[in-house]
C-alpha cells in the first residue's frame, strides 16, 4: 500500500503536518497522526494548489495544500501542507485518481474552488492543537504582573531603550519557540487590552457596524462606500456598493444540507464574494439594515449551490 506525506508546512516556515495518505484502487485514506483522526473518501480527482490568501496585489503569503474533489468539483477533504509534485503524481497514478496541478493557476479561481465544499467536508491540518491547560491563565496573569513591574523598574531607572530591546528579543525567541502565551511577560498590556478589544468588537456587531467574529473573516464598511471582506486587520477584498452591475447590492445567507455560508450579490444576482461557514441571521440583518443592503435567507438545492459556488467572482475558503 502506497504512502505519501507532506514535505513542509502550508505556509513558509510553518510546521510540517503529520498527515499520511494511503491509497487502494481509487480510494484515498487520510490519517492525521497529530489527532488520530482518519478519513476515507473516493475522490473524482486530486487538486494540488498554491494560493494567495487575499486578492490584494500586496498580499504575499501563499498557502500550499492538496484537496480531494468529488465529481462536481466540491471539496471532500482539504489537506494543508506542501506536497512534492513528482511524488504526488506517482502516488495519484498508482491510485488511479486523476491529479490536477493548480499551483500555477491564478489565485482567484483557486480560492473559489476551495470554498466550494461538499456536504461532510473536512479540513485535516495534521497539527497538534495547542493545549488549553487551566494553568495557563493564572500563569499568564502572574507573568503580566511581573512584566509590568519589570517594565516600571526599567523606566524608573531611565532605561526605556533597554526595556524595548529586551521586549523585542523576548518576542523573537518566544515566536521561534511557539510559546506565544508567554508573551504576557514582555507585553503585559496584551492581557488587559485583548478582552477589551473583543468586547468592543461585539458592541460593533450589535450595532451592525461589522459582521462576523473577532479575527474574521467578516464584513465591514470602508471609506467611499466600499464593502470590505476582512480577516483580522487584513482586508481580503473590496467591493463598491450600489445598484450597478458588479456592485454589492444584497446579502444571501444560504443553507445546503448541513453547509451554510454568506454570499455578497449584485443587483443581477451575480455572486461577488462567497464566504462559507456559519453566520448569524440576526447579526446579518442588523448589518444589512445599517448599510442599506437587502438580505435574503434561503435553503438552496444542490443545483443552486453548485451555481452559487462555481460562478462566484471571489471567495474566502
Amino acid at each position: 500500500m502506497d504512502q505519501l506525506r507532506p514535505i513542509a508546512g502550508a505556509t513558509k516556515g510553518g510546521r510540517r503536518p503529520k498527515t499520511v495518505l494511503t491509497c487502494d484502487r481509487g480510494t484515498l485514506t487520510v490519517t492525521d497522526h497529530a489527532s488520530g483522526e482518519s478519513r476515507t473518501v473516493t475522490p473524482a480527482r486530486l487538486y494540488h494548489y498554491r494560493v494567495k490568501r487575499t486578492s490584494s496585489a500586496k498580499g504575499g503569503q501563499r498557502l500550499h495544500g492538496l484537496a480531494a474533489l468529488d465529481a462536481d468539483g466540491l471539496v471532500l477533504l482539504d489537506l494543508p501542507g506542501e506536497w512534492y509534485g513528482k511524488d504526488l503524481r506517482r502516488f495519484a497514478d498508482r491510485a488511479g485518481i486523476p491529479l490536477e496541478d493548480a499551483r500555477e493557476y491564478a489565485s482567484r479561481p483557486v480560492r473559489v474552488a476551495l470554498a466550494s465544499r461538499a456536504p461532510g467536508w473536512r479540513r485535516i491540518r495534521g497539527l497538534r492543537a495547542p493545549s488549553a491547560g487551566a494553568w495557563r491563565k493564572p500563569v499568564g496573569i502572574c507573568l503580566a504582573v511581573a512584566g509590568a513591574a519589570l517594565m516600571a523598574y526599567f523606566i524608573s531607572m531611565g532605561m526605556w531603550a533597554a526595556w524595548r530591546g529586551l521586549s523585542m528579543a523576548g518576542r523573537l525567541v518566544l515566536d521561534l519557540l511557539d510559546a506565544k502565551w508567554f508573551l504576557a511577560l514582555f507585553s503585559p498590556a496584551l492581557l488587559v487590552f485583548r478582552p477589551l478589544v473583543v468586547k468592543f468588537h461585539r458592541i460593533r456587531v450589535r450595532k451592525g457596524l461589522v459582521l462576523g467574529p473577532h479575527g474574521g473573516p467578516g464584513l465591514t464598511m470602508g471609506a467611499r462606500n466600499v464593502l470590505q471582506v476582512t480577516q483580522g486587520k487584513e482586508v481580503l477584498d473590496e467591493v463598491r456598493m450600489g445598484r450597478a452591475y458588479g456592485r454589492a447590492f444584497r446579502l444571501l445567507l444560504y443553507r445546503f444540507e448541513h453547509l451554510t455560508g454568506l454570499a455578497v450579490l449584485d443587483s443581477q444576482d451575480r455572486v461577488l464574494h462567497h464566504l462559507p461557514g456559519p453566520w448569524s441571521p440576526e447579526e446579518a440583518d442588523r448589518f444589512a439594515k445599517r448599510h442599506e443592503l437587502l438580505l435574503a435567507v434561503h435553503r438552496v438545492s444542490r443545483e443552486e449551490y453548485l451555481a452559487l459556488t462555481r460562478n462566484a467572482r471571489e471567495a474566502t475558503p
